[in-house]
Parts: structure tokens; C-alpha cells; sequence
């Protein structure tokens, strides 16, 4: 049964906010002096582990949808594509400004000598690309060769996950989770196995 539009306009919305609760949770961390001794280098922390997630979120959708066949994953695929691409884009405004103090020039040398920072910048720049294509027009415009562009998002996810084990080399726990979602969902592309999805849920619908 479809759901009703305005149900579907509350999802977005609901998403919307859940997306922007943590910046506002963090915010109110650091106010309350509740942050550490470093609250910018939290904020810049948690707020890279927070585009990882959302990037992670945004490539479930599409096996969610062949899963469920429900329209509201994929409405909100664009959205949270978005808000991965802003958490990053943020991400990095934070070491300018808490690491770098907002020098400029600096940053510019970090790129070159630091291979974390290379990676991290290569895999924002392929958020940027993918957020700029996101929209319908060039969806026509590129036509066949949207698609193969936005495969690159699990190229980014690679980018990330490499960015985030040079971050945390002292505890590779937290980051092996992270890889392991990943590769999940990179198994779930791959196209013998995607085409189990839609089969699986019949099994599930006919077991219930």
C-alpha cells in the first residue's frame, strides 16, 4: 500500500532534523564545557565520524530499496548525500580553524606533506562532484554517465575509511566496524548479489 504523500513530506523532515541533532547536541557539549580540554578538536572529531556515518546511511539506501521496495529510502538518498558532503565540507572548516588557526597558506602544505590529509581532501572533492550532479538536470544532461559517476561513491568510502584509519592507528577496533559495514555494503552492489534482494524479501513476505 503506498503511503501517503504527507507521510512521505514528514520522513524527509524527520530526516532532516535527525541529520542536524548531533552538530546541535555538540554545539551544547562545548557551551556547557562538557567537550574535554579540546573542544575544538572534538567538534572536528565527531564531526568527521558523523559524514563517515551519513555516507555509510546514504549507500544502504539503495539495497534497503530493493529490499523493502519502499519509496522512502530512496527519497531521502539525495538528502543525506547532502548532509554527508556538509558534515565533510565541515569537517575540514574545523581543522582550519581549531588546528590550523585559520591559516590558509598552511593548509596548503598540510595537503602536500600529510597523506592523510591528500586523501581526506580527494575523497571531499568527490562529495562536492557527486553533490553537484545530484539534481535532476544533470541526471539529462550527463545521461549513461551520471551512473558511472556516482559509483564513485564507494571509491570515496575507500578514501574515508583510509583518511579515518591514519586518524585512529591506536585503536583500530571503532574502525574495523566502520570497514566492516563497508565492505557490506560494497558486497551488496556486487550485481549476483543484488539481485538475491528483491527475492529475499519474497521469502521473508511468504515465512511471515
Amino acid at each position: 500500500m503506498p503511503m501517503p504523500a504527507c507521510f512521505l513530506s514528514l520522513w524527509r523532515v524527520g530526516v532532516f532534523i535527525a541529520a542536524l541533532m548531533p552538530l546541535i547536541w555538540w554545539g551544547w557539549q562545548i557551551a556547557n564545557n562538557m567537550a574535554g580540554p579540546e573542544p575544538g578538536r572534538y567538534l572536528l572529531l565527531n564531526i568527521g565520524q558523523g559524514a563517515l556515518w551519513l555516507l555509510l546511511l546514504t549507500l544502504s539506501l539503495t539495497p534497503l530499496t530493493k529490499l523493502t521496495r519502499w519509496k522512502g529510502f530512496s527519497l531521502i538518498r539525495r538528502q543525506l548525500g547532502l548532509w554527508a558532503l556538509a558534515y565533510a565540507a565541515m569537517h575540514l572548516l574545523c581543522y582550519v580553524l581549531f588546528i590550523l588557526g585559520l591559516n590558509w597558506a598552511q593548509l596548503g602544505s598540510e595537503i602536500v606533506n600529510r597523506p592523510y590529509i591528500i586523501v581526506g581532501m580527494l575523497a571531499l572533492l568527490g562529495l562536492i562532484a557527486l553533490g553537484i550532479t545530484s539534481n535532476r538536470w544533470s541526471m539529462r544532461k550527463l545521461g549513461k554517465r551520471w551512473k558511472t559517476l556516482h559509483k564513485a561513491n564507494y571509491a570515496i568510502l575507500g578514501l574515508v575509511l583510509l583518511h579515518f584509519l591514519w586518524v585512529v592507528r591506536a585503536d583500530m577496533q571503532e574502525w574495523l566496524i566502520y570497514a566492516a559495514i563497508g565492505a557490506l555494503l560494497m558486497c551488496l552492489r556486487i550485481p549476483p548479489i543484488s539481485r538475491t534482494l528483491p527475492k529475499l524479501r519474497q521469502r521473508i513476505k511468504h515465512s511471515a
